[in-house]
């Protein structure tokens, strides 16, 4: 059973690789009958951002990651690190340090000179004098002199750091609020952390919470750090490559299991597969088949993804997420009709509204390019003869077929190719040539829309501005 735990800053929005990171801890915890927990590390109190937090929570709400128990706040867990500082103190474990800034900074302008790696050189570590005045001292921790610390990371393997490259850090700052590796390890520990799966931008860190572990008698969690996401150029991901903020998706047109789906892929594996339910990745992910190297962020597979599940899911529920985008068709009577046939090409919710709106709303204007392409002298000669047999017809149409077995002798008699029909129509039916197929439109419309939008086009005779 693994309890695992996803700890964002409030200090930015959630982008994709955070989510990735919480929904691989998701997924390990409700795989192994375990509990997730999610924490926000909102001790920075200068660069907190209560919009970010709140935006972190809904975007954990938008893709369905369900934590167990209460959002945990470090803010408000201030007096139990304290009491550990003390305890730490008290043990002889860590000491105040009174090294001002200009000392430190003299320390660290004389380590470079000589090309030493810049660290504390642990001045204070055994003072028993009598401390210097006006200095308000920062709480080191004695991190070991020989040795190595050593640990097995379940994407890396056996990770082996070298004392002499831990310095004293420091747990608690002049003003008493402690630091980042300190909470993380207290709360890992408190929180019965079985499992910390987090980016590998954090295995600097590992060796330094291992040491507070070991000096409090907690037991250490097993680690695995995640490689980054790339851009497709091998660098850092940026805005620009898709480091959006996870809303921004939503707001973009992607359904959030597409979404998962895709950061899934990023960095895991089963054989060649590419389309993984919740259900099949909680059966097959494990985070020790973590890849070792850094993925790349694909923006066309990401879209190949949500077009897959804009197909799949249904109607009723592509209507529900329409709604967010200011399409209405749940009182539609031709609801079925135009989601089966408008989803078949879109790639997000935004090029499946514009397909609806397409189809729905009444030309404002039509295509040039179509016109001049497609409209010639003879063509109100023979769109009036297809509306008269429409007319003729009219009470048996209702299905797509039902304008095809029309439409086809039709053609034939009047000697056109099919383009010289279809391509006016469409146009008067939808403004434009890129529409999808015409039979399908005009059962959605109906006979009474199709031939209103027909003789509109024709008495405007087909101009642009309708």
């Amino acid at each position: 059973m693994a309890i695992t735990r996803f700890a964002p800053s409030p200090t930015g929005y959630l982008h994709i690789g955070g989510l990735r990171t919480a929904l691989y801890n998701y997924l390990w915890a409700r795989k192994t009958n375990g509990e997730f927990r999610l924490r926000i590390e909102d001790t920075d109190t200068q660069r907190n951002n209560d919009e970010a937090m709140e935006a972190i929570l809904e975007a954990f709400k938008w893709v369905g990651l369900s934590y167990d128990g209460e959002v945990e706040y470090q803010s408000k867990r201030m007096d139990i690190y304290k009491k550990y500082i003390q305890q730490l103190l008290d043990e002889g474990k860590a000491y105040y340090c009174y090294m001002s800034k200009d000392e430190l900074e003299a320390l660290r302008e004389e380590q470079m000179a000589n090309k030493q790696t810049p660290r504390y050189d642990g001045r204070y570590r055994d003072f028993t004098g009598t401390p210097p005045s006006g200095i308000e001292p920062v709480v080191r921790i004695k991190a070991p002199l020989e040795g190595k610390i050593t640990f097995v990371d379940g994407v890396k393997s056996i990770m082996n750091i070298n004392c002499n490259e831990v310095d004293d850090f420091i747990i608690a700052r002049s003003n008493g609020n402690p630091t980042y590796n300190f909470v993380v390890a207290i709360d890992d520990a408190l929180m019965g952390m079985t499992d910390v799966i987090r980016g590998d931008d954090h295995l600097t860190n590992t060796a330094k919470q291992i040491i507070i572990y070991e000096a409090l008698g907690f037991d250490i969690p097993k680690f695995f750090h995640v490689p980054m996401i790339n851009n497709p150029q091998g660098k850092k991901l940026s805005k620009r490559d898709g480091a959006l903020d996870v809303m921004e998706y939503k707001r973009q047109g992607y359904l959030p299991e597409a979404l998962l789906n895709f950061l899934v892929r990023l960095g895991w594996s089963n054989k060649d597969q590419e389309i993984f339910s919740m259900e099949e990745m909680l059966e097959l992910f494990d985070p020790s088949n973590i890849n070792k190297s850094a993925s790349s962020y694909n923006q066309e597979k990401l879209l190949w993804l949500n077009s897959h599940y804009i197909k799949n899911v249904s109607n009723d529920r592509l209507a529900k997420e329409l709604e967010f985008f200011d399409c209405h068709l749940q009182e539609h009577d031709k609801k079925e009709m135009i989601l089966d046939l408008s989803k078949e090409r879109a790639q997000t919710l935004i090029e499946l509204k514009n397909a609806i709106n397409i189809i729905i709303n009444r030309p404002t204007q039509y295509e040039e390019k179509g016109v001049r392409k497609f409209i010639k002298e003879d063509t109100s000669k023979f769109m009036d003869a297809y509306l008269k047999t429409l007319e003729e017809k009219q009470e048996s149409l209702h299905l797509a077929c039902d304008y095809e077995d029309i439409t086809k002798p039709f053609i034939k008699e009047f000697e056109l190719k099919f383009p010289q029909l279809f391509q006016p129509i469409r146009i008067a039916l939808t403004g434009g040539t890129q529409a999808p197929s015409v039979y399908d439109i005009m059962a959605i419309l109906g006979y009474n829309e199709v031939n209103l939008r027909i003789r509109t086009a024709l008495d405007k005779n087909f101009n642009k501005e309708a």
